[in-house]
């Protein structure tokens, strides 16, 4: 069997195994990047690498005891507060909220399962932020960036489309790193989420849907996957990571990049070859360019061609603005089940938000999904939306030589720029420079996924303390389930 065949049998379920494998190499592969920082920064220490899985306590001269938070359960009810809020091991890792805070002061102790139950809803809400994100905002403008540079396929599938499949998973390992109390959290869902994907995923749906994978790719990403957790599993094992084994674990990256570069280009050399002795008169096989032009042309048909007026009428800014900052399709509405309803009356108040402050560029229409009065808006709401979304808004509260703030600054310079761009362009023709709004458009998403992921990992971890579960067991689950709910979809 050759690469070729998995075009023609069950593309979309070879590419959902494919993906859960590039997804934790990604996530392992940044984990790297991250402790690499951390061995350069301690280098004059006595210590040649970095430890995995340490407390580092806050230095100081007047230091609260460190305790484990999960002893809090233990205390009664009126010392619950103080200890939460004086213990450093219970301090949360940014985040806009302090949900321990809010759970044993904030709650009283008999309403303790109400204040659980609605930390479960609002987890369950952030995962569905996370999906509607990666999925409507960051992977688009992912792929326009790899169409604008001219990345193939191959090469944009391994780099920017296998980070924006993973990045829930991404974000939550960053935002768990960067905490040592949380550090569990990243773990387990790293290896529960590729678990979860190869294998009840992948298995469900080669239940529901037989598939045929190939065997030469499918061989080379085993092998390449098997390295990488062993090379994980060493790390684990000695308790520490040096600069040397960072680096040599990005090489690797690199390396597995360039096999796949090499052996796509090898496949089709062999094609292009197979093709100079065929028989005359025997039909050419396409190109692996043309054949993505015509499924793109065949699969680009829009179905609501037939619906538009057929007298034409210029749309003014203001119906422009409105429909573009509509998220629902009320066609499409009518025929969807309820469960289809219930659910998007959710997604609702998220994609509309997202709608407002994310710019998505589409590479697939003619003029890129140019909305001017909208992408004008968006020069000023998404800075500013990228200033009180660093560090929790820290860097954008802070004031410019104690007098002017920094977020007044960005709404300033946007709106600058937001009126001249609104001047210079018109609704029917996009500028050249349009594609800098897919840059604009994954730095706002990405910062998006990065809040909802911080927000995730201080709840799950609050849950631990409450039910006096370790971390690692709330990532194998929790976690890697909601990280893994795009891919099940």
């Amino acid at each position: 069997m050759t690469e070729g065949d998995v075009e023609s049998e069950g593309q979309a379920p070879w590419a959902l195994v494919a993906r859960g494998l590039l997804n934790l190499y990604w996530v392992l592969s940044w984990l790297c990047v991250l402790l690499m920082v951390d061995t350069v920064s301690g280098a004059g220490g006595p210590s040649a690498g970095t430890r995995i899985s340490s407390q580092f306590p806050a230095s100081g001269v007047n230091q609260s005891p460190v305790v484990d938070c999960r002893e809090v359960c233990g205390l009664n009810a009126s010392n619950r507060c103080d200890f939460v809020r004086s213990n450093p091991d219970c301090r949360s890792e940014g985040g806009y909220l302090d949900y321990l805070e809010g759970i044993f002061c904030h709650f009283p102790p008999d309403l303790l399962p109400l204040a659980v139950t609605l930390y479960a809803f609002w987890l369950l809400y952030l995962f569905l932020i996370l999906g509607v994100t990666a999925a409507k905002f960051f992977c688009p403008n992912l792929s326009a960036i790899s169409t604008t540079l001219k990345l193939s396929h191959n090469v944009a599938g391994v780099t920017f489309l296998a980070f924006g499949n993973g990045a829930p998973d991404i974000f939550s390992a960053l935002v768990a790193f960067s905490g040592p109390r949380t550090a569990g959290l990243a773990f387990g869902a790293l290896f529960g989420a590729g678990v979860l994907v190869t294998t009840v995923v992948a298995g469900g749906i080669a239940i529901l849907h037989p598939f045929t994978a190939a065997s030469r790719p499918f061989l080379r990403d085993i092998i390449f996957y098997m390295v990488a957790v062993f090379l994980i599993f060493t790390a684990l094992y000695r308790g520490r990571v040096t600069l040397a084994w960072a680096l040599g674990y990005l090489g690797f990256y690199v390396f597995y990049v360039v096999t796949v570069v090499l052996c796509t280009w090898i496949y089709q050399w062999q094609r292009r070859r197979s093709l100079v002795y065929s028989v005359p008169g025997t039909p050419e096989m396409l190109s692996g360019s043309e054949e993505d032009r015509v499924s793109s042309n065949t699969n680009s048909y829009d179905y609501g061609e037939e619906y538009r007026p057929l007298l034409f009428y210029q749309e003014t800014t203001a119906q422009i603005l409105l429909q573009a900052l509509n998220p629902l399709n009320y066609r499409k509405w009518r025929t969807k089940p309820v469960y289809w309803r219930a659910l998007k009356v959710l997604k609702l108040p998220v994609e509309f938000l997202l709608l407002l402050t994310v710019p998505v560029m589409d590479p697939d229409k003619e003029d890129g999904n140019w909305k001017r009065p909208l992408n004008c808006l968006h020069l000023v709401i998404s800075p500013l939306f990228l200033v009180l979304t660093l560090q929790s808004g820290a860097y954008g509260v802070y004031e410019i030589g104690g007098l002017f703030p920094v977020w007044a600054v960005v709404v300033i310079a946007g709106t600058a720029l937001a009126a001249v761009t609104f001047f210079a362009t018109s609704n029917s023709e996009p500028p050249r420079l349009r594609w800098l709004f897919a840059f604009l458009g994954f730095l706002t998403s990405a910062l998006w996924i990065n809040a909802a992921a911080t927000e995730v990992v201080n709840i799950l971890r609050s849950l631990g303390v409450v039910f006096r579960l370790s971390n690692t067991v709330l990532g194998l689950t929790l976690l890697a389930w909601g990280n893994s709910i795009g891919a099940g979809a």
